[in-house]
């Protein structure tokens, strides 16, 4: 049964829709793969991942019959009564990593709001009302919600909503020392993106967390690894932890979680984890069947040997090409970031243009992002096929031509 759908483009977005977006002219329809075709039929490529959530690209067979599976079974039936597909996907993530337990919610900003929350609860229950205060880093990114956004060091998204939460301080990112002085037996947490994604790509040195180890373990703090965008294989590992042989109290992952569809999870230990007792925190959609059976398939896909690897080689052959687009044409000077989570810094002629750079890519087929106004960010599919990598890293040497030459 077909239904007829009412037409509408991208200027119904003005007369319907709250103003705090800013999307692109054209509206994708129709994806497979690491394609995307729009409302005229026209073909881009997509680098851009829906912001590193797409992580097997669009319509995988895989999670298209995940999802249609679990669509003809069971949709909702809240957190009064578990259900198999979280509780299979539950095992599968404690199985694949140091935590313990698991809990599940909808967007990586319900996730860190848990660990936040978590990291709070522990610290009251141990050692009393003094010992709230979280540190956090300068430009990290770790949410929406009142309490994320405030624990986000970027005072643009928090600044104008009335008080800020309280007991929150930012220092700068691979700064040890800087963390050295701010922490306290006061500190219940210190959070830390293993790679800033949302200002630049920016990877953590080894050093760096393995000294935020061992001065939250010094001063009885957790240690919360953000992983929403770096975890479920973008790094070329499971998640980025694992790449640094550091091990975090609490992770909160989601974005590529779910390939797409909505789910987060926040995973810690079971001695942690007791200290959320029944009643304490909750979510009506959290874990819901649709979105863990989806999510298993994501797993079951993505964390095999085949795929992980594959995920380093397809780095290798982004980082040479850009190198060399970068160099050609004067656009940018350094090319980070690990596995398919890849940043180019733009050149001083170009600083602050990145906007610039995504239309400019966009009129010539292909979908990029940027992190920041100074970084043009790749978050493709970690299945992205050698063939589409090559195609669309032309269209991006094209872009760059036509626009250090305009």
């Amino acid at each position: 049964m077909s239904v007829e759908h009412a037409a509408v483009e991208r200027a119904d977005f003005d007369q319907v829709m709250v103003p705090n977006y800013a999307p692109a002219a054209f509206i994708p329809v129709r994806g497979a793969g690491s394609r995307v075709w729009d409302q005229s039929g026209r073909e881009l490529i997509d680098f851009a991942g829906g912001i590193a959530v797409n992580v097997l690209g669009h319509a995988h067979p895989a999670l298209v019959g995940a999802l249609t599976e679990q669509a003809n079974k069971l949709w909702h039936v809240s957190n009064v009564f578990t259900n198999e597909p979280a509780l299979r996907l539950a095992h599968k993530l404690i199985n694949a990593t140091f935590a313990e337990r698991a809990f599940f919610c909808n967007s990586g900003a319900e996730a860190n709001e848990a660990a936040l929350k978590l990291a709070r609860r522990v610290g009251f229950d141990r050692a009393g009302t003094e010992k709230y205060e979280i540190i956090a880093t300068v430009n990290s990114f770790h949410g929406r919600t009142l309490f994320t956004v405030n624990v986000g060091g970027q005072p643009k998204y928090s600044d104008g909503f009335g008080p800020k939460i309280t007991g929150i301080t930012h220092v700068p990112y691979n700064d040890l020392s800087a963390l050295k002085a701010a922490i306290s037996d006061k500190t219940c947490a210190v959070i830390l993106e293993p790679i800033q994604g949302e200002s630049g790509v920016i990877p953590a040195e080894l050093e760096y967390l393995q000294g935020a180890r061992d001065l939250c373990n010094a001063h009885n703090a957790l240690l919360i690894f953000d992983e929403v965008q770096t975890g479920m294989g973008r790094t070329g590992h499971l998640f980025a932890y694992q790449h640094y042989g550091v091990i975090p109290d609490i992770l909160t992952s989601a974005k590529s979680l779910g390939g797409g569809f909505p789910i987060a999870a926040m995973l810690t230990t079971e001695a942690l984890a007791k200290h959320l007792v029944v009643g304490t925190h909750g979510t009506t959609y959290g874990g819901n069947p649709l979105a863990c059976a989806v999510a298993e398939a994501v797993i079951d896909v993505i964390n095999t040997p085949e795929v992980l690897a594959g995920v380093n080689a397809k780095h290798d052959k982004f980082k040479a090409r850009l190198e060399q687009i970068g160099e050609k044409y004067g656009l940018f000077t350094q090319v980070r970031g690990m596995g398919l989570l890849i940043g180019c810094v733009l050149s001083d002629a170009w600083k602050g243009k990145a906007k610039d750079v995504f239309n400019a890519a966009e009129r010539e087929g292909l979908m990029v992002l940027q992190a920041g106004p100074d970084v043009v960010r790749f978050a493709p599919s970690l299945v992205v096929e050698d063939a589409d990598i090559d195609a669309g890293l032309d269209r991006f040497e094209r872009a760059a031509a036509k626009l250090t030459q305009a």
